[in-house]
């Protein structure tokens, strides 16, 4: 039975969560990504909190900006720093500072990344599901012309319209990015009409938030010529250091995500010593959705 709750962090930031299992268990945390929110991940949130597959105590929080969490209008209140510093704090919180395991998709990803990286003992393990590591991620934008196309939909979600551009239409472009990130052939069939009255609730409950994250990160493509001149990726550095990641870390790649191409994964081991990689082909962006059983087995083999 999934519960759901508002969690109030030291710092004024309350997160949304949705919870499943005993507290008190082992814990794993699920953060989600754009343009979803903690209810994708309720199939897995069931699935470990039984006993039979771990007994887990199971948290997935919707990350600032998120349905019900804490929205800030400053863009700069969605930088790296304190998105970590949510997920931090929420950790300490459930668990008193370590969980068994951090799952986390697309900009959730993001944010296990650099959590991952700058406080390894926030967890033991460390499981991403096609979300790019800041060093290849960077890597790619500067140098691949295929990701920089891939990519570009990133400076449409930065414009100060974006807001209203994706609300017309019923959403209309929202719903297309589900198909445009992925290579799969007509509607999505876990996509029904009571999976999408969900999307269009939290779409509707507001999306500054969420396109902040966008607005707040250069890791984007750059914008040439004027009068938008904007170097984005072209103009960052990061400390090698401060990028690698020793947990034992899971990584599941859809392969056939068209905006976070197989290209990523090269040379990835080199900042995750530990890592095991499944690549999946036929599996897009959505893999989670699209291939639930899957996910739940490479993560069960895993966390054990």
């Amino acid at each position: 039975m999934i519960e759901t709750g508002l969690y109030p962090l030291p710092h004024g930031i309350t997160l949304s969560c949705r919870t499943a299992g005993v507290k008190g268990r082992p814990v794993l945390m699920f953060l989600h990504g754009f343009p979803e929110a903690a209810f994708a991940w309720d199939g897995l949130l069931t699935h470990f909190a039984q006993a039979e597959h771990g007994g887990f105590y199971c948290i997935a929080p919707n990350l600032r900006g998120y349905e019900l969490s804490s929205a800030p209008a400053e863009v700069a209140a969605y930088r790296p720093k304190h998105l970590m510093h949510d997920i931090a704090a929420l950790i300490e919180l459930e668990c008193g500072g370590q969980l068994a395991c951090l799952v986390a998709h697309d900009w959730g990803g993001a944010v296990a990344w650099n959590l991952a990286a700058a406080q390894p003992g926030c967890m033991h393990k460390l499981a991403i599901i096609n979300s790019p590591h800041p060093g290849t991620f960077l890597r790619e934008l500067q140098h691949s012309p295929a990701q920089q196309a891939a990519s570009a939909y990133m400076n449409f979600l930065i414009r100060p319209d974006a807001e209203a551009l994706l609300a017309e239409d019923d959403f209309r472009r929202l719903w297309e990015l589900f198909a445009n990130m992925g290579a799969l052939d007509g509607p999505h069939p876990w996509l029904t009409d009571a999976v999408k009255a969900q999307y269009r609730a939290l779409w509707r409950a507001g999306l500054a938030g969420p396109l902040n994250y966008y607005r707040a990160s250069p890791l984007r493509p750059p914008r040439p010529g004027p009068p938008h001149h904007d170097p984005a990726a072209a103009a960052v550095v990061m400390a090698r250091d401060k990028l690698e990641v020793t947990l034992p870390t899971l990584v599941i790649w859809g392969l056939d995500d068209i905006a976070l191409p197989p290209a990523l994964l090269d040379g990835l081991d080199d900042f995750v010593p530990q890592m095991q990689l499944h690549r999946v082909p036929g599996a897009t962006h959505w893999i989670v959705h699209e291939q639930p059983e899957r996910v739940i087995g490479f993560l069960q083999e895993f966390i054990r």
